[in-house]
């Protein structure tokens, strides 16, 4: 069998799968540097006493900051839990897309009165972002604990709540002892503002991707150009509607790294309460400029790579897409 036959005999979910991982893992290690000190920003100021090497971070810039983590860590500190969110987003970005497609299908095939306009992709992303977000949250929540910790250039020790001893070492140790400390619960902590998040950003990212195409002339529309502008568009806007989420997340699955002493976030709007009583409103939007700078070029790069990985794959167009689903379903039911 030739390269085509093989990859015609793939099943369609399968192609979207790895197409979507593909895209996920690419775009992600690119920004990942960027990633680590969005982190890190996000949570400066949650506690003074404890967060002073964070606050060191918020205070001197983005540039300095790079200085920084590269004259203490070296290179390899801007991947510091890289690992973990690679893991990550390879199968979150390959259900997300997957399931993306499936849902814009079903949708079309139950409520054919709603075509397969933005409305469609709309629904379609908010509930594919949600599935891929239940089932790769764990993995989530050990990313951002393994970038959250800060080494001292000294010693090479973690600073802040965890004293001098290395609070994790690395993505099994830390899977291992949130599971003791707070069972299943533990490893979902921040779960509920990251649906809240994940629905309206993952269903505005594809409305305004998807929109933003159907208006560019068709002899354009597949040159890679076109698709990282439309992109960039799509994550800037979707993102700077549903951050103030992502910085509650955030802060609610660090908690446990916190002083023993310190005020325990309850709950996403007891947390987005006590962070804007205790650092002000601001402090929900921190990070949000370097985020714009990770999720530019992240979204763009991830749809880009979908795209090109669906030609490559031979993924039919998803209106014939759509037309096959609706015949095999009525050859099952005849």
């Amino acid at each position: 069998m030739d390269k085509e036959g093989v990859v015609d005999a793939i099943p369609l979910f399968a192609k979207e799968l790895i197409a979507g991982g593909v895209a996920g893992g690419v775009a992600k290690t690119i920004v990942a540097p960027l990633e680590r000190l969005k982190i890190l920003f996000q949570v400066v100021r949650a506690l003074d006493e404890c967060y002073k090497t964070r606050s060191e971070f918020h205070n001197i810039g983005l540039l300095a900051s790079f200085r920084r983590i590269a004259k203490t860590e070296g290179i390899l500190g801007f991947y510091r839990g890289n690992g973990a969110s690679v893991a990550r987003i390879v199968p979150y970005a390959a259900l997300h897309y997957m399931a993306y497609e499936q849902y814009r299908r079903q949708i079309s095939y139950s409520f054919p009165r709603m075509g397969n306009g933005s409305v469609v992709d709309l629904l379609a992303g908010s509930l594919s972002g949600g599935t891929a977000v239940l089932f790769t949250y764990p993995l989530d929540l050990v990313r951002t604990k393994l970038a959250y910790q800060v080494v001292d250039a000294p010693k090479l020790n973690v600073k802040g709540a965890m004293g001098s001893e290395r609070a994790f070492g690395g993505i099994r140790d830390c899977f291992s002892r949130t599971y003791k400390e707070a069972g299943m619960r533990g490893l979902y902590r921040g779960v509920a503002p990251s649906l809240y998040g994940i629905f309206p950003y993952a269903g505005l990212k594809f409305y305004f991707y998807e929109e933003m195409k159907s208006n560019v002339p068709d002899n354009y529309r597949k040159h890679i150009i076109v698709k990282l502008a439309c992109g960039s568009v799509a994550g800037l806007l979707g993102q700077t509607f549903t951050y103030p989420l992502d910085v509650v997340r955030r802060q609610m699955q660090v908690q446990r790294l916190h002083a023993s002493n310190g005020p325990e976030f309850k709950g996403t709007i007891g947390t987005l309460v006590m962070i804007v009583q205790k650092e002000g409103w601001k402090q929900l939007f921190s990070g949000l400029s370097i985020n714009y700078l990770k999720v530019v070029p992240s979204v763009a790069i991830g749809f880009t790579v979908y795209d090109v990985m669906k030609a490559y794959l031979r993924v039919p167009p998803r209106d014939k897409a759509i037309v096959e689903e609706t015949t095999n379903k009525s050859e099952s039911q005849t």
